[in-house]
């Protein structure tokens, strides 16, 4: 398959002093969030795809290397979230543009962890102000704002040794685009739900019970020898297939799909060594490196895979289910 053509990449000067770990686009593309080692978060207004000269605020707060940043959806306000080797979570909103500095102001700050957390995620706005984190210290945390201006906060185990990624299920029912909603009949409350990957090589699918008011395992994922770095559901419009992408210590990228609400997760590992320009001697599916993010398109239906040796590779099911490399990018 041709590689698709990629624009040319721009430079961005952030004036960071240190390693940066994250960059996120705000739901408009208007905004850029970055964090850094230098224990600070930036934020950019981006025109044309070029951020603004002298557009930057800079974020401090935390004590330790900023690790990721994520956005809260726009009908929330301009609501950011970081988390840090510090064991806190900030939650960072920004003032109305009339007052006198403009700038951010920290709304809330958690600090329920006691290692570092490394991963944050927001969930799909149906759900509400909903935030999921992920600590070394081997647990989990959902933070929910509430209606009375007040922030609850469940924590619970999740990993032995620790964990290093969290990722919602999208609020779309699976398979309710084929199969619509019959006239007068209620519509569905969206369910909570979120995957988890941890150190002890698993991904864990966790759902909230109404019931009970506790969040339960419903799954685990058991397919990767070393830490799993990352884990990315895949967004659904509503069709029948859900996706999960993993990223692995092993050198491994692992496709878990699920045909049917009842179907079992089937695994399917990425093959590098069938993509333009890889080694002669590549490994059958591994990648040259340690596989540190995946990420999905906005449908869903392209995987962005961010390795070691500085390479980001895009990935694509074709109409046989196999998955193809369609472009790469050196850093």
């Amino acid at each position: 398959m041709p590689s698709a053509t990629t624009t040319e990449a721009v430079p961005i000067e952030t004036a960071h002093e240190d390693m940066i770990h994250d960059a996120q686009l705000d739901y408009y593309g208007k905004r850029l969030a970055t964090c850094s080692s230098d224990r600070t978060v930036k934020v950019f207004d981006v025109i044309g795809g070029e951020p603004l000269k002298s557009s930057g605020h800079t974020l401090k707060g935390h004590t330790g290397p900023v690790w990721q940043v994520a956005w809260a959806h726009p009908k929330f306000g301009h609501i950011l979230a970081s988390c840090s080797y510090d064991g806190k979570v900030l939650i960072w909103g920004e003032r109305s543009q009339g007052t006198a500095d403009g700038g951010w102001t920290r709304v809330k700050e958690h600090t329920l962890h006691t290692a570092s957390v490394n991963s944050v995620s927001w969930a799909p706005h149906e759900l509400g102000a909903m935030l999921a984190c992920a600590s070394s210290d081997g647990k989990l945390s959902v933070l929910t704002f509430k209606d009375d201006g007040q922030w609850g906060a469940d924590i619970f185990n999740g990993h032995a040794i620790g964990c290093n990624s969290v990722s919602w299920a999208p609020a779309t029912q699976p398979g309710s685009l084929i199969h619509p909603q019959q006239p007068g009949a209620q519509p569905s409350a969206p369910f909570k739900r979120f995957a988890s990957a941890g150190c002890d090589n698993l991904v864990k699918i966790w759902g909230y019970r109404e019931d009970t008011q506790s969040w339960v395992e419903e799954e685990t994922l058991d397919g990767h020898t070393d830490w799993v770095r990352d884990v990315a559901w895949a967004p659904n419009i509503g069709l029948p297939r859900s996706y999960i992408a993993t990223a692995s210590q092993d050198k491994t990228v692992l496709i878990w799909t699920k045909d049917s609400l009842t179907s079992p997760w089937v695994k399917t590992a990425l093959d590098p060594s069938t993509a333009s320009g890889a080694p002669s001697a590549a490994a059958a599916g591994k990648f040259p490196d340690v596989v540190w993010r995946v990420s999905w398109s906005l449908a869903g239906n392209i995987l962005a895979v961010s390795c070691g040796d500085g390479k980001v590779t895009l990935w694509k099911e074709n109409l046989r289910g196999t998955w193809e490399c369609v472009s790469d990018m050196s850093s």
